[in-house]
């Protein structure tokens, strides 16, 4: 994948937040702008990143790098989906755990 699209639009107020996520060969995922790991096994990892929360889901997942300070994650296994869990469909806001367990 050679293009690259940006999800971020321009706040005066807030400095500019990157997130990057690579995924080599659907066997691991490297991401940055994580600023938590909430939860985690072998089936999925919740992580709080700049952008909001992400859920990586999958098979035999293992977390093999943990970098707080700058923010990054490698995790290897059989990944399966990528997605946020924040709603940008302009619904009203709803509680973290309504949106986990939809």
């Amino acid at each position: 994948m050679s293009q690259f699209y940006s999800s971020q639009i321009p706040n005066k107020d807030k400095p500019a937040q990157n997130q990057n996520i690579t995924v080599k060969s659907r066997r691991s995922i490297e991401i940055t702008g994580v600023k938590h790991v909430e939860s985690f096994d072998h089936e999925e990892f919740l992580l709080e990143t700049v952008l909001g929360y992400l859920a990586v889901r999958g098979s035999g997942l293992k977390m093999q790098n943990l970098n707080v300070e700058q923010g990054q994650v490698l995790i290897e296994g059989q990944i399966i989906e990528i997605s946020y869990l924040d709603d940008q469909g302009g619904e009203a806001h709803k509680g973290f755990f309504s949106k986990l367990f939809r």
